[in-house]
């Protein structure tokens, strides 16, 4: 009888131990090489990396939607389109033209599943601009949007934070610059999203810990 209580003494002992380890930096998660600077101030940025044409990326929406809801008060969700090909790039510009337009929260979800049920398709801004006109956006504006340096600024900053963090596969999620993981990595989808919230976690204390340093 006391044998078996001592090992359940040491079963107890060692749960928060294996707690800790389900998610193992190297395995289900990366520290970057080289942390990119956040754009969420004092919260903790969680950056998911995407292409409207992912059909993986496309799944995951219903479940990242719902995951959201729950985001800690801390943190903050920013998205950034994919850009590693030239028809990745089109889309990346789609969606800050749709940004641009005031029109992100109408279209983003119905241009995502246009671009699914028509395999990859619009990839032109013509295109596009058929899209949008469909759902009520003025095409001129939508073509001098489209074009505006706002939105290629902001393509060619998409762009910059693609090559800092060697973003070839999607979706990608990143937390605060610093830690970066994927479904597939995590183990499926509702590991990722347990490991953001202890990502979230860690990315939060670390940050404690630098600004106690100062």
């Amino acid at each position: 009888m006391q044998r078996l209580i001592g090992g359940w003494l040491m079963l107890l002992m060692l749960f928060p131990v294996l707690a800790r380890a389900e998610f193992t930096e190297g395995r289900q998660y990366m520290e970057v090489p080289f942390p990119t600077a956040v754009e969420t101030g004092d919260k903790i940025e969680v950056r998911e990396i995407f292409w409207y044409g992912c059909p993986h990326c496309y799944v995951l929406e219903p479940g990242l939607t719902q995951w959201l809801k729950k985001l800690p008060k801390n943190a903050r969700f920013v998205r950034t389109p994919a850009t590693a090909a030239p028809h990745w790039q089109i889309h990346a510009q789609a969606y800050y033209t749709f940004e641009a337009l005031g029109a992100l929260e109408k279209l983003h979800g119905a241009f995502f599943k246009t671009v699914q049920d028509h395999q990859g398709k619009p990839n032109d801004e013509p295109g596009i601009a058929d899209f949008a006109a469909s759902h009520g956006i003025d095409r001129k504006k939508f073509t001098e949007a489209f074009d505006s340096f706002g939105v290629r600024l902001k393509l060619e900053k998409a762009k910059q934070i693609n090559q800092d963090l060697n973003i070839n596969s999607v979706p990608t999620v990143v937390v605060d610059g610093r830690y970066l993981t994927t479904a597939a990595m995590a183990g499926g989808e509702e590991k990722m999203f347990k490991l953001l919230d202890q990502l979230i976690v860690k990315a939060a204390r670390e940050r404690k810990t630098r600004a106690a340093k100062h």
